[in-house]
């Protein structure tokens, strides 16, 4: 008989039934929610204070760079790195790091920092940074093939100007006069009239005809030679 045409007294001993037959599935269903419920709430507080305690960490940081106190900054970092890597106050203490490391002149440390930077940056814009940094000692390290495939992996957006600019001096440090010249007009075309560095990748443009014109001038001065 279908419920809907039972009476009152009927349908309620279906209710009941069905209630006894199903309690225990019930009471199972309800504790299992209100355990999740509360772990969920209890991982959102956790996260909430993991965080906050990495922002802290990374303020006595800045702080203590901003003094020169760099030993003890390096401590921060090592701590923000260890047990709070997977925030971003961490890839920013490595930066850190990274800047105090060249500072002193240490270019492998600072490579080492901006590599785990680099691994850890859950953010493109950090990514970026830190990749852009990391390229750019490679660069002076003349590991100029790294650094390029390094510019090709780097988040798109935000950074174009110093991206292309990087790439024209990787490709420019291989030999690649052509693309670096192309590299070096794409980064133009990134940057305002007025911004400080705009000039600097216009004489790095520069160079590089004249760099052309003078291997041009040595072989017809050679053909003539002949």
């Amino acid at each position: 008989m279908a419920f809907e045409v039972l009476d009152e007294h009927e349908q309620g001993e279906q209710v009941q039934k069905w209630l006894r037959e199903n309690a225990m599935s019930i009471l199972i269903g309800v504790g299992l929610g209100l355990v999740l419920l509360f772990g969920f709430q209890q991982w959102r507080s956790h996260r909430a204070q993991h965080q906050m305690d990495a922002a802290v960490q990374y303020d006595v940081l800045a702080t203590d760079v901003g003094k020169k106190e760099y030993d003890a900054a390096k401590q921060i970092a090592a701590k923000l790195k260890s047990d709070y890597a997977d925030t971003p106050y961490a890839v920013l203490a490595a930066m850190h790091e990274a800047d105090i490391a060249t500072e002193r002149g240490d270019a492998e440390t600072a490579r080492s920092a901006l590599e785990w930077a680099w691994q850890h940056a859950g953010i493109d814009a950090l990514k970026a940074i830190a990749g852009l940094n990391l390229a750019r000692v490679q660069l002076a390290q003349t590991h100029a093939q790294e650094a390029l495939n390094l510019i090709d992996q780097l988040p798109k957006g935000g950074f174009d100007a110093d991206s292309s600019e990087l790439r024209g001096d990787a490709l420019a440090a291989l030999g690649r006069k052509d693309e670096a010249r192309a590299a070096y007009t794409d980064a133009l075309t990134h940057l305002d009239a007025g911004a400080p560095n705009r000039a600097f990748v216009e004489m790095k443009l520069n160079d590089l005809p004249v760099a052309a014109k003078a291997a041009e001038d040595t072989n017809s001065a050679e053909k003539k030679g002949s």
